[in-house]
């Protein structure tokens, strides 16, 4: 298990009314918990962090700067540690959402996270085989040969204790272009996310693996379903942690069970389910600059992989009658490499994560995950997740409306009590406020 950094005891992400104070007072909390320096304050506020000049460099074609909304998310205890998780996304809900369920997780004690060592795969095309099998057991005969030879090129991962795992074949017999042969390489890549080292290690030793069975290599990738680097987290909640004010904490907790239930018999809700989970994960993924697109990848590829698309959370109630809830799935992220390393607000993000490694930053975004799974289908399967999530929309609503900033709360209000947010009602509260 990889162990999240320690806090004091004053240092908690249990912050009581965090969502009252005004972004300058919640930016000042958390400057204060990760201890900030001046500049990255500044990147916390967005008034500095990436820059076009910085962008140039990052992509081609580059004309500007794209800013998101980068919030925090508290209440979250792992494996006994206090932790802040900063989120960037746009949609509203998922903050408040995931922070509340972090506060139910932690009456049960928290989360309980683990990993596996940070092992990518990568994949080497082989075809143009008279024998495929022959040719695997030539490849496995020189696989000292091959696993050295990727090493050669590993670079500092394998002084920092990575490189070269394994080595594995796999004959795929019948596809739309014949036969083919798939190598497999097993990287240890540390702390970065492992892309780029896999790929260089793959283009070295293709050549090998071509002169060893006499075929032809075609493509030389890594693959995003990387089920050797999974991570995992649980938790349980206490029945009464969850009752309503009019469904008893029994009722909840069946009606959860019910809802994951359905998630792993179905794929038509899975979808659902599933994004639901990958809202909180993409939005961490986001924050530190890690790749989400491959995350996403990884993580329906796995739910997929017994030939029906399923849950990635299970939910059960255990012999005390609490609510008890976990999740495994691929969680191939980095801490340095890529944009992590050249984006000054992921800096920021992981700094106030406190991470040390890859493997703390991939169970701390599989237990956001399981939190975010917690606060959809606890809202979908009481109060319908309608109400909630419109009374935080109402805000972009009132801003779409034309509400100048002193006039957004009011807007907002006044919607809130005529259970009408809807843009027309919007925009004619704020015609009635000029008007007046």
């Amino acid at each position: 298990m990889a162990k999240v950094g320690t806090m004091t005891q004053a240092h908690t992400s249990r912050i009581p009314g965090f969502y009252k104070l005004t972004l300058a007072e919640r930016a000042a909390v958390v400057s204060q918990w990760a201890a900030l320096t001046t500049a990255e304050q500044t990147a916390l506020l967005g008034l500095g962090g990436l820059n076009a000049a910085q962008a140039d460099h990052m992509i081609e074609n580059a004309v500007g700067v794209y800013a998101l909304p980068l919030g925090i998310a508290t209440n979250f205890l792992i494996n006994g540690a206090d932790i802040l998780i900063p989120m960037v996304v746009e949609e509203p809900s998922v903050v408040a959402g995931v922070s509340n369920a972090a506060k139910v997780f932690r009456e049960g004690g928290g989360f309980v996270t683990s990993s596996d060592q940070p092992v990518m795969i990568g994949q080497i095309q082989v075809l143009d085989l008279p024998d495929i099998y022959v040719a695997a057991g030539a490849v496995m005969a020189q696989r000292a040969a091959l696993l050295e030879a990727v090493n050669s090129v590993s670079g500092s991962i394998v002084q920092y204790g990575g490189g070269a795992r394994d080595l594995q074949v796999r004959p795929l017999t019948n596809t739309p272009v014949g036969p083919m042969l798939i190598v497999h390489v097993l990287l240890d890549t540390r702390d970065a996310m492992g892309a780029n080292t896999i790929n260089t290690a793959l283009e070295h030793i293709a050549p090998m693996i071509e002169q060893i069975t006499g075929g032809r290599v075609n493509l030389r990738i890594l693959s995003n379903l990387a089920d050797q680097r999974k991570a995992r987290a649980e938790g349980v909640i206490p029945a009464s942690e969850l009752a309503t004010e009019t469904l008893s904490g029994e009722a909840v907790v069946r009606a959860i069970v019910e809802a994951g239930a359905f998630a792993e018999a179905d794929p038509y809700r899975a979808a659902t389910h599933n994004k639901g989970v990958m809202n909180g994960i993409d939005a961490v993924a986001i924050a530190t600059g890690n790749d989400w697109r491959a995350v996403e990848a990884g993580a329906h590829a796995y739910a997929a992989r017994d030939g029906q698309y399923t849950s990635l959370t299970h939910w059960w109630q255990d012999d005390d009658g609490n609510l008890r809830g976990s999740i495994e799935m691929p969680m191939a992220v980095g801490i340095v490499g890529g944009a992590t390393r050249v984006h000054p607000t992921a800096q920021v993000a992981l700094k106030i994560l406190n991470i040390q490694n890859a493997r703390q930053l991939a169970e701390i975004m599989v237990a956001v995950g399981l939190a975010q799974n917690l606060a959809a289908i606890r809202a979908l399967s009481t109060l319908g997740i309608q109400q909630g999530h419109m009374r935080l929309h109402a805000r972009q609503i009132a801003v779409a409306a034309g509400a100048a900033p002193e006039q957004v709360a009011q807007v907002v209000q006044q919607m809130i009590e005529e259970n009408n947010i809807r843009p027309e009602r919007a925009r004619a509260i704020v015609q009635a406020l000029k008007g007046s």
